[in-house]
């Protein structure tokens, strides 16, 4: 666990851990992109660790959402989830 700005330490996601859950997934970066609602640059960044020599963290709506993918929800609506047209491997 990496240690946040706070006193408190707060679970990050490593560059390492967002490449392995994409290609557990079995995406391309473009294909992440697009699930993420981001562009395919910062999946690259993401993956990277840095953008143009700066750190890059991933943000905590993006870890929630590589989750929510991961089990299968491809959005949410605030009451229901919608399912993935396609299936989705699950790593637990």
């Amino acid at each position: 666990m990496a240690e946040s700005k706070s006193k408190d330490a707060v679970p990050v996601m490593t560059p390492q851990q967002f490449r392995h859950w994409r290609r557990t997934l079995g995406l391309k970066q473009k294909d992440a992109a697009d699930r993420l609602g981001l562009k395919k640059r910062m999946i690259q960044y993401y993956e990277k660790g840095n953008r143009d020599g700066r750190p890059v963290e991933i943000p905590k709506s993006i870890r929630l959402a590589c989750y929510a993918l991961t089990k299968g929800i491809g959005d949410f609506d605030g009451q229901t989830t919608t399912p993935l047209p396609d299936p989705v491997i699950d790593l637990e």
